[in-house]
């Protein structure tokens, strides 16, 4: 399970005896396996400033355990190619989480035990506030790239009714730069191509005879050019409207396509960039948007790439790895490592607050073998350390027992310090 308690018990002889049956049960009965946690001795100050510090912990603790969900996600999102590979990434000075939390040691270097514990969580705050700023930007940007990126892919899906045009077409396809002739498209449905055949030329005066060409189709039709004169295009609309035949309104605009197509490029490749491994990118030159979910067959060039096929390739990037998902890797060790010092700043606070000065207390790190054990594995340790407090863990084990202005259930009490760990949810 990636599961663990963090709990305390005071450093005295009964209580050291107490921690080795609680080993030995948890041991026979395969409960949990059991490590011991090193905290630091530090300057305690005052018991009313640990009492402020407990609060701030406590806002720190569940401020630091969403932020490195967050992150999670993240990787997650950015890695949407590879997401198999994720928990690959998601390390602890290089480990595994597990490892990293089984294997703790305090960060002298860091967050050194000298300074007094004002100091400590003061820096890891402002460490994790800035990491957190640094996530908003990353992932806003981030974010707005693949909302473009988006939206410009999703003018290339749909029917020949509401898709982009611009990578059926070409510029052969069209009477460019005439003052009188102009080319228009036109939406036949398929049960009325031989109609359009025979009608299209008498829809309108000025119709230049043999003029039209199916260019594309998908399910529901075809599109088909014609080429006529500028001056009847509304009355050449309105007899084509009358016959169910639709006129698409577009005009061919060589540099507004290359824009469009330039852009889709760019935005791919910048998305790309963002995390390299088994990433998609166009093939160069390519001119065709990505994935449509409509199929749109080009005709009468065989040169011409068609709506609905996709021009990209796998390209296989080694290991390298783009900005954003090298920032979530590095970033989110730094979080997670702040977290669990957290959590034993949290072990130290409550312990001395607890058990009294001079500081003399054991943590120990337990890791439930499953979910099932839990239960058995809670009533062995208030069981064990029932003398810590013997009124609430009477509490506890005799229901019929109440204490005014108290409630306690064997769920959200113990008799003992205890911090709760659950990496499950980054799995």
């Amino acid at each position: 399970m990636s599961e663990f308690w963090l709990i305390s018990a005071p450093g005295d002889k009964e209580n050291l005896q107490a921690l080795e049956r609680m080993n030995t049960v948890t041991s026979k009965s395969n409960l949990s396996y059991n490590t011991k946690f090193t905290i630091p001795d530090f300057k305690v100050g005052t018991l009313d400033s640990l009492v402020g510090l407990s609060d701030e912990l406590a806002k720190l603790d569940i401020f630091a355990e969403s932020l490195i969900r967050r992150m999670a996600q993240s990787v997650v999102e950015v890695m949407e190619d590879a997401k198999g590979k994720v928990q690959e990434n998601l390390l602890a000075n290089g480990v595994d989480l597990t490892s990293f939390v089984t294997h703790f040691e305090w960060d002298m270097a860091k967050y050194p035990a000298k300074q007094p514990l004002v100091s400590v969580v003061d820096t890891l705050a402002k460490q994790l506030a800035q990491i957190e700023t640094d996530l908003k930007s990353r992932t806003a940007a981030y974010n707005t790239l693949k909302t473009n990126l988006e939206n410009l892919e999703k003018k290339s899906m749909g029917n020949l009714f509401t898709r982009t045009l611009s990578d059926i077409v070409s510029k052969e396809d069209f009477v460019l730069d005439s003052e009188y002739l102009i080319t228009l498209l036109v939406i036949v449905p398929k049960p009325s191509y031989v109609q359009w055949q025979k009608t299209y030329e008498s829809l309108s005066d000025m119709v230049v005879p043999r003029s039209t060409k199916l260019i594309a189709e998908d399910k529901e039709g075809g599109l088909f050019t014609v080429t006529l004169f500028r001056k009847v295009i509304d009355d050449f609309k309105t007899k084509a409207k009358e016959n169910k035949f639709t006129v698409r309104e577009f005009y061919y605009d060589e540099k507004e396509i290359k824009r469009e197509r330039e852009e889709m490029t760019r935005l791919l490749s910048d998305k790309k960039q963002q995390y390299q491994t088994s990433c998609v990118a166009l093939k160069k030159g390519s001119s065709t948007f990505p994935d449509h979910k409509v199929k749109v067959t080009p005709l009468g060039n065989p040169d011409r790439p068609a709506a609905g096929q996709s021009d990209r390739e796998r390209e296989s990037e080694g290991e390298g790895e783009g900005p954003l998902l090298r920032w979530l890797k590095v970033n989110f060790s730094e979080a997670f490592i702040a977290w669990i010092h957290i959590k034993a700043l949290r072990v130290f606070v409550e312990s001395v607050l607890r058990y009294g000065l001079p500081v003399n207390f054991q943590a120990v790190l337990l890791q439930p073998h499953k979910k099932s054990c839990t239960k058995r594995l809670r009533e062995v340790l208030n069981s064990v350390f029932r003398h810590l407090d013997e009124v609430a863990a009477a509490s506890i084990l005799d229901a019929s027992v109440e204490i005014p202005g108290l409630q306690l259930s064997n769920q959200d009490y113990f008799p003992y310090v205890y911090f709760h760990i659950d990496l499950s949810l980054l799995d």
